[in-house]
């Protein structure tokens, strides 16, 4: 590969990096936002607990749901994270958020601390059902809901199958179209579904370690010489200085980097990555139809992306997913931001200032028809 071959292969990963996991250890200027600037995790962590978020749980079913809640400062807001990510991933936007709202910021199944039994199924359908049962015992109430990646496909599932819990909906850069068969195949996420599949064929243990050997052609292509070695060397010797907790590397300089890596560790259920491998995540939860039985205000949000030899999509949706998503979307806003894939960690500030102007703006349109309702004379005829 030459050298310029090497830089535009990176700088295609940098646009793609952390959609659905894949591609996520490209950490090139411009994938995201740099620790540095903000004073590292440790930092974030404190904000977050001086904001007056509680690490909770609830046992919903077979799911036992661990999740993060905020000060009752306004309407109850939902978010749910991307795939291989948890809670924490929100961790830049949740002080600003709690001001505003009432914050419930989920592990969805699969992820973080929640757990699951051992055969629970991974499919949009069962964890969709398990996440509007924890809206109405947790939450108690309608809320507005966002999700990023496949946190925004099981947003599109509980504004499409319970639009009595939903009030309106931001889709944070989601997989619409792309992550069904076959588009699916031609996306750089394929790659780490397959190690997905891999892992749970062979009853792996510790899938962050097994995921970066199974990519460490990948990585020394994207990255560069030595990258996989130093990063397994980073993981193990933090382990080791901070047991029990998930890693967070400060050598990874990207924030959507390395909280992908911090997801990874001894939190993520590989069975989620091999649902969308086999096909069976999607089956009965068919986007097109589901997009058009959302009656609550949407906002798709559409993030940067590239291709790749020509057909590999580095990215979650390219212009035709995200053209073809608003024709079905009855009450859609569409809004193509400059940003990786996790804009809530690259953009933190215009990602605030998108999701409070869109659901203020959906609150008070809300408000003024229940007025006008409300104002119609009542006629009775005796």
């Amino acid at each position: 590969m030459s050298t310029s071959d090497r830089i535009s292969r990176r700088r295609a990963l940098a646009t793609g990096a952390g959609v659905l996991g894949a591609g996520l250890l490209a950490g090139v200027p411009g994938a995201g936002r740099a620790q540095a600037d903000t004073g590292g995790d440790a930092y974030w962590h404190l904000r977050v607990n001086l904001a007056g978020y509680r690490a909770k749980t609830a046992r919903i079913g077979d799911v036992n749901f661990s999740y993060r809640e905020g000060p009752a400062n306004g309407p109850a807001l939902l978010l749910l994270h991307a795939q291989q990510m948890d809670w924490f991933s929100y961790s830049r936007v949740l002080p600003a958020l709690a001001a505003s709202f009432h914050v419930f910021d989920v592990d969805y199944q699969g992820h973080g601390t929640t757990t699951t039994s051992t055969d629970y199924p991974m499919n949009a359908n069962r964890i969709g059902a398990d996440l509007a049962s924890f809206v109405e015992s947790v939450v108690g109430r309608p809320a507005f809901v966002t999700g990023n990646s496949s946190g925004g496909l099981l947003t599109a599932w509980l504004a499409a199958n319970r639009p009595d819990l939903v009030k309106a909906a931001i889709l944070e850069d989601p997989p619409l179209f792309a992550s069904e068969y076959p588009r699916i195949m031609k996306t750089i996420a394929y790659r780490d579904f397959a190690s997905s599949a891999k892992a749970v064929a062979q009853d792996i243990q510790d899938f962050l370690l097994f995921w970066i050997s199974d990519n460490e052609e990948f990585i020394t292509q994207n990255v560069g010489d030595g990258a996989a070695a130093a990063l397994t060397a980073a993981i193990k010797t933090q382990r080791l200085l901070v047991p029990g907790r998930p890693v967070e590397i400060p050598l990874l300089t990207d924030d959507t980097i390395r909280l992908f890596v911090r997801g990874m560790d001894y939190q993520y259920d590989p069975r989620f990555g091999e649902a969308f491998y086999d096909g069976t995540w999607n089956s009965g939860f068919d986007h097109a139809t589901a997009l058009a039985k959302i009656s609550a205000p949407t906002l798709l949000m559409h993030a940067n992306y590239s291709w790749v030899d020509g057909d590999i999509l580095y990215g979650a949706m390219d212009q035709n997913d995200a053209d073809k998503a608003m024709t079905y979307l009855p009450h859609g806003t569409y809004k193509r931001v400059d940003a990786s894939h996790v804009t809530h960690l690259d953009k933190p500030q215009d990602f605030i200032d998108t999701l409070t102007g869109f659901f203020t703006q959906a609150r008070g349109e809300a408000t003024s028809r229940q007025n006008r309702f409300s104002a119609v004379p009542v006629f009775m005829v005796s």
